[in-house]
C-alpha cells in the first residue's frame, strides 16, 4: 500500500493542483514566493478565482477607464481572516475589522508585458498597502518578478519609483467608485515596507493553517 507522500506525488503528476491550496506558499527560491496571477494589465475583464474548482471565473466587465498597472493576484495558502484583522486593526483608529475572506492580495511589478493571467510565477515581496475596503481588511503586497531586469533588484518599497506606487494606490482608490454613488468606501491607511509585508504573509499563513487544517497537513506530506 502506497504511503500517504508517495500517494501524494502520484496525484500531483495526473491532476492539476487547486492553484489556492495545492501550491506551497513559498517558492523553491529562498526570499520568494509562489504567485498566482488572475489579472494583467491589459485585461478589459476583471478575473477572479472560482474557490470551489480552482478555475478563473468572471468577476465582472471593468467599469471604467483605469488599467491595473501590475500583474495581480494572490499567494497560495494565505487567508485574510481573524489574525491579518487584528493586526490591522491595531496599526489604525478604525475599531474592529475583520479580514476580507479571501487568499492575500498581490502586485507583482515586471516591465515585460504579459498577455494572460491564470499562470505562476515567483516575486519576491518589497513592501505592501494597509487597504481597507467597506470594513474589511484587503491588504495588497507589492513584489517584483524575480529575475526582471528592471524592478527585480528592489528590496524595499521605499526604492520603488514613487510615480509607479502612486498609479498602484491610485488604481485601488478608485476601481470601484461609480460617479454620484457618495463617499467612496476603501481607505489606504499605510504604506509598509518589505519587513512589514512579511509580517501580514507569516499571518495569512497562520489564518489559512488555522481555516484549513486538513489541507495544510496535505501539503506537507510533500
Amino acid at each position: 500500500m502506497n504511503s500517504p507522500h508517495e500517494l501524494f506525488e502520484l496525484l500531483k503528476k495526473y491532476f492539476k493542483p487547486h492553484p489556492w491550496h495545492g501550491i506551497p506558499l513559498e517558492a523553491d527560491v529562498e526570499g520568494y514566493l509562489n504567485v498566482f496571477i488572475e489579472i494583467v494589465p491589459t485585461d478589459t475583464v476583471k478575473y477572479e478565482l472560482d474557490k470551489a474548482s480552482g478555475y478563473l471565473s468572471i468577476d465582472r466587465p471593468q467599469k471604467f477607464s483605469n488599467i491595473i498597472p501590475a500583474l495581480y493576484g494572490f499567494i497560495p495558502r494565505t487567508y485574510c481572516h481573524d489574525r491579518v484583522a487584528a493586526y490591522a486593526a491595531q496599526h489604525t483608529d478604525l475599531g474592529a475589522l475583520v479580514g476580507d475572506g479571501d487568499p492575500l492580495d498581490i502586485c507583482v511589478l515586471t516591465e515585460r508585458p504579459i498577455a494572460h493571467g491564470d499562470l505562476l510565477l515567483k516575486a519576491r515581496p518589497i513592501g505592501g498597502l494597509r487597504m481597507i475596503d467597506g470594513g474589511e481588511v484587503d491588504d495588497k503586497i507589492i513584489a517584483v518578478l524575480k529575475d526582471d531586469p528592471i524592478y527585480g533588484d528592489l528590496k524595499d518599497i521605499k526604492d520603488c519609483p514613487v510615480r509607479i506606487l502612486d498609479r498602484v494606490q491610485h488604481y485601488f482608490l478608485t476601481y470601484k467608485d461609480i460617479p454620484g454613488a457618495g463617499e467612496r468606501k476603501i481607505k489606504i491607511t499605510h504604506v509598509y515596507g518589505a519587513d512589514e509585508a512579511k509580517k501580514v504573509i507569516d499571518l495569512s499563513d497562520a489564518d489559512y493553517k488555522s481555516a484549513f487544517p486538513d489541507l495544510s497537513h496535505s501539503l506537507s506530506l510533500s
